[in-house]
This record gives C-alpha cells, structure tokens and sequence, in this order.
C-alpha cells in the first residue's frame, strides 16, 4: 500500500470515528433554503451596475433578502485570471451576504476556470504533480481556504467538494470512468480538508454535486460507486437545465428515486430558465421563454423539490440570478437595464406574513 493510500485510510477512519460522534448530537431541522448563486454579484455592483424593482435601486443582496431569500452559494476557484472569483473576492462578498443574515454555501471549483462535465482542469500551480502530491495538495488548499473564511468570521454552512463532478474532478488523475480509485481519494482529501478546519466551530454539512437532474440511470451509477468507497458526506446537490437535463416528469424520478434509496437530503443547487429566447428557437419549449415563462418554470420546479418523499427535498438554488452583461444573461433575474424581472418574487407568498 503507498503512503498516499495509507494517509487516505488514516484520515477516512478519523473522520469515520468523527462522523459517529457527530451522529450522537442532537440534529436541528434544517429550514427549507431558498438560495441564488450570486457569484457574479460584487463584480456587477463594483462595475457600477444598479440592480432595482420598480425602476428604484438597491443593493441586490438586500433586493433577495426582502423576496425570501436566505442562502447566497458562492463559487471559489484556485488562482483565476479571468474571472473574479478569488478568496478575497469571496471572502469579501461572503462578508456582506452573512451582514445581510443570509447563510453560505460554498462551491470548490478545484480550478482556475470553471469545472463542470465538459471541463475539470487543474489549477497552474499543481501541473505536474503525482497523485499523492495532487491529494495532499487538495487536502491542504481545502483546509486552509476553510481557515480563512472562518478566521474573517464567514465560515461557511454548506461546503460542496468539486463543481458538477460527474466526470470527475481534477484531470486527468481524477477523470471519469476510467479512475475512480483517484477520484474517490481526491473527494475525500477535499472533505478531510473542510473538516479540519472547523476547530471549536460547527463543521459545514458535505454536499457531493453532480449535473444529472433528469438522469436517473446515471445518478444512480455514480452514488453507488461512491457509496462502494464509504465517503461519508450529508447531502445530494443535483443540476437541472431543462435543454440539456431531460423533462419535469424525469426531474421528479430521479430526484424522488434518490432521496428513497440513499436516504439523504436532496439540494437542485443549480436550476435557471430563460426570460427571452435562447434555448428553443424553432423548437417546443416546456415552457415560453419568457418573463411570464421563467416564473412558472421556477413555480413548477420547487413543487418537485416540496413534494421529494419524506421531506427530502431541502432546497432550491437558481444558478446566477444576478449577473448581467454575460453571454447567459438572458437566465438572470433583472433586465439589462437592472429591473426585476416577476421571477424574483416565487418565494414572496412562502416567506412574507
């Protein structure tokens, strides 16, 4: 056994042996969490754009908070050049969201650009290294970004460890199928990291995310598989594009087959829809894309997530809501002249008295 694979067991039996502790505390409910990526957010205010209602501007993390809102999810790459999402562009937006009383989830790219299915680079810096070096290295960045969230006092509620990893994180040593071995090894070196951050705090709840919200079959395969290498996590994050994710009656399969068979909390942490056509010219849409469109879209969607067996549904995140001027600016949720669009009050009749 190499001295990676022994560290990998060392660490996963000491988190085991947390794990059961943990699991004697008392549990809280956890309250629904209507939540937005806003990662886009600061870079739009800094560059002077007004995000307003009704022609009147205010700042936009309050424009969320007065429509129900109350988790912000804010991505973090490596070292990016050009994209704002640094630490210290975090931290600072995670300042004000946590100011605001909004709680955070933070999502671990594990690049310098974004990871998703078709994309899952590693960062500049570790190029090169071996696969004991490239855990050690995912360990070490994990705990000691983790410190400096909590050490600004931000530290986050939520953690997700790698972005949208279905095929894998890291390439090539972690790419998917052909090496789950060094996948599940960097998964864990992730979670290892996010737990040896928390001191005398709360440790975050561990979200695993994939981008199969209308897949059954797939979900299925890849949370077997991680269930084969015993990761101890907390929650199932999904994405969901109608265009690329299947239909509403799939959405409701998979998601309802994975809270029953897993027994765990179900998060869509990525969802959006467009308000002008985008997606389905010369083609049916579900729904118009349209202002009108994108509010039922979102209606329809979180009565899926409501209605997940057992109470598993535990949340909804619209994927940058705020984030005009972008080749996706057509899913946000203010025109290009920063209004509102109806979108943004689908939670009002859930969160005002």
């Amino acid at each position: 056994m190499r001295n990676s694979q022994k560290q990998f067991v060392l660490r996963g039996t000491i988190i085991k042996i947390c794990f059961i502790f943990l699991m004697t505390l008392p549990v809280h409910a956890q309250n629904y969490m209507v939540g937005a990526d806003l990662s886009f957010l600061k870079e739009a205010e800094d560059n002077g754009f007004l995000f307003k209602e009704n022609g009147q501007s205010k700042p936009g993390l309050e424009l969320f908070k007065e429509h129900g809102y109350t988790w912000v999810r804010l991505r973090l790459f490596h070292s990016p050049t050009t994209l704002p999402n640094s630490l210290e562009y975090t931290l600072e937006m995670a300042k004000e969201a946590k100011k605001q009383g909004f709680k955070f989830l933070l999502d671990y790219h594990y690049s310098d650009t974004w990871a998703d299915p078709a994309q899952q680079s590693i960062p500049k810096d570790w190029e090169g290294k071996s696969q004991p070096e490239l855990e050690e290295a995912v360990y070490e960045y994990t705990r000691t970004t983790m410190m400096a969230f909590r050490d600004a006092g931000v530290f986050p509620d939520m953690v997700q460890v790698g972005n949208e990893i279905s095929n894998g994180m890291l390439w090539p040593n972690g790419k998917l199928p052909e090496n789950w071995d060094n996948f599940a090894a960097l998964v864990q070196a992730g979670i290892n990291g996010v737990y040896a951050s928390c001191g005398n705090n709360p440790c975050p709840e561990i979200m695993i995310h994939i981008d199969k919200g209308g897949d059954l079959d797939y979900t299925k395969y890849f949370y077997d598989k991680i269930d084969s290498y015993h990761i101890q996590f907390d929650l199932i994050g999904q994405s969901y594009y109608p265009w690329w994710h299947g239909s509403l009656l799939d959405l409701r399969e998979c998601l309802n087959f994975t809270a029953e068979t897993y027994k765990k909390d179900v998060i869509l942490v990525e969802v959006a829809y467009n308000y002008s056509p985008q997606e389905y010219i010369g083609k049916n849409a579900p729904f118009p894309e349209s202002p009108e469109g994108q509010k039922e879209f979102l209606e329809e969607v979180n009565r899926i997530i409501l209605n997940i067996p057992n109470n598993r549904g535990k949340g909804i995140f619209w994927w940058e809501a705020a984030a005009p001027n972008k080749g996706f600016s057509s899913r946000t949720f203010f025109r290009n002249d920063g209004n509102a669009l109806p979108v943004i009050s689908v939670f009002d009749k859930f969160s005002r008295h």
